[in-house]
């Protein structure tokens, strides 16, 4: 009999708690507070997150204020609020070691707080002072603006970072994905803590927000203290979060000098939008690809030490293909080798098996915290207007067939828009626009495994 290693029981042990927990739990309900949808998750534990999400992203400000809503929700806490100035908003959260956090990204942005149950009436007034009442202090403002540039310096000097923002570029060219929500280093020097100020108060309308609350709190206080709340909050104008498919007509390649030690490679094609029947069968179609594709152009090959693929599944959903090669003209053989033979072939019942089983139990590992089930709430309403998508996970994954995942892969993995920085005399652009010649011999000895 095969012995199982200890840290597979491990593993197998947190997975069952895990699922035995969310078991253990009331059912997740949702209300209408003042207009806000709230979704609310009890969580059998003593741990209160409450995360309030603004939904619109990138689509919030032009491309020439890029940066300004990360600018805002760091200001929410790092200058403090009208009762509050920083550092006693800071140090009253230190007491109790609770966290208020502001995070913006390219779909959303949202405001969250961290905190123990028996601390929520000491951690709450803060929270709300912060979402509705923030000083944005100029003096505060200052240090936050030379953090964000210096955080831009230091990200733009990473070739990783560099090549994913010039994809983009590249890909989303005149629409709203092309925008940076880090900003630019010329963009933060220019905004100013008043008009900074007053985008976060345009977007702070409850036409735009709803609310996530993962604890055991009771019914009746949440109901008054979000009133509470919200009642301070303009109603706002309806909010159209739009989706946008990103359908390259053609394979394109664009190449940038740099003087990287090697070559950086980012290919972006379409991919089927949130709420679309594709959705789940191009999401385990890719998965499935990842793995391959690190075989076939890492193990197999040798021409990269850490290629990666994914779907990002967002708003403008995409496929992602990423290598650092120092032979571009083989990387590309290999894997154009590789997408034509799995359309032809398409994957297999075992493969897709594995994957799901995969899938899904990573989803309830990584759902033991109310950080993460707030933020999988968030992100299944926010993406797919459906915040129960989060509890059903495994049922929809479950219905996705062998078949639906071969469609999905040949219908989206087609034209692909490729980013090259490095050296450009070391390729031959017409491999990536053009069918590459046969892929080269494997570097893997007969026999070998791996």
């Amino acid at each position: 009999m095969k012995q199982i290693k200890p840290i597979s029981i491990l593993l197998i042990s947190a997975i069952v708690f895990t699922q035995i927990s969310f078991a253990q739990k009331k059912s997740a309900y949702e209300m209408n507070i003042e207009g806000v949808k709230v979704i609310v998750q009890p969580s059998a534990n003593d741990i209160v997150v409450i995360q309030t999400v603004f939904k619109g992203g990138v689509q919030n400000y032009p491309e020439n204020k890029a940066g300004i809503e990360k600018m805002g929700f760091q200001a929410l806490t790092e200058c403090g609020t009208i009762n509050d100035d920083k550092n006693s908003f800071k140090n009253k959260l230190d007491k109790v070691s609770a966290q208020v956090y502001g995070s913006s990204g390219m779909d959303m942005s949202s405001l969250t707080m961290n905190c123990i149950r028996s601390d929520f009436e000491t951690v709450w007034p803060l929270y709300a002072d912060a979402l509705s009442s923030p000083r944005f202090d100029s003096k505060e403002f200052e240090r936050i603006r030379q953090d964000a540039i210096n955080e831009i310096k230091a990200n733009e000097s990473q070739p990783d970072y560099a090549i994913d923002k010039y994809a983009r570029k590249l890909a989303f060219a005149g629409k709203n994905y092309a925008k940076d929500p880090e900003g630019t280093e010329a963009i933060i020097k220019q905004l100013s803590v008043a008009e900074t100020k007053a985008h976060y108060l345009s977007i702070l309308t409850r036409s735009r927000i709803f609310i996530v609350v993962v604890g055991e709190v009771d019914k009746a206080e949440l109901e008054k203290k979000l009133g509470d709340l919200l009642r301070k909050i303009p109603a706002g104008k309806p909010f159209d979060f739009k989706k946008e498919a990103y359908t390259p007509s053609r394979n394109s390649f664009s190449a940038t000098q740099k003087d990287f030690a090697t070559n950086y490679i980012k290919g972006v094609t379409g991919g089927p939008l949130p709420g679309s029947p594709d959705y789940d069968a191009f999401n385990l179609a890719m998965r499935i690809f990842a793995n391959k594709y690190f075989i076939e152009v890492r193990t197999k090959n040798g021409l990269s030490y850490a290629p990666g693929a994914w779907f990002d599944g967002s708003m403008t959903a995409t496929a992602n293909i990423s290598v650092s090669t120092t032979e571009p003209d083989k990387y590309i053989a290999v894997t154009q080798n590789l997408i034509d033979k799995l359309k032809s072939e398409g994957f297999t019942e075992e493969e897709v098996k594995n994957e799901k089983t995969g899938y899904v139990t990573g989803f309830y590992y990584r759902q033991e915290m109310n950080s993460s089930q707030a933020s999988s709430l968030a992100n299944n309403e926010a993406l797919f207007g459906n915040w129960k998508r989060a509890l059903s996970i495994k049922d929809e994954i479950n219905k996705v067939s062998v078949n639906d995942i071969n469609k999905a892969f040949n219908k989206y993995m087609s034209n692909i828009t490729w980013a090259y920085m490095g050296n450009p005399s070391k390729v031959n652009q017409k491999n990536f626009t053009n069918p590459p010649p046969p892929p080269p011999p494997s570097k893997l000895k007969k026999g070998a495994k791996g």
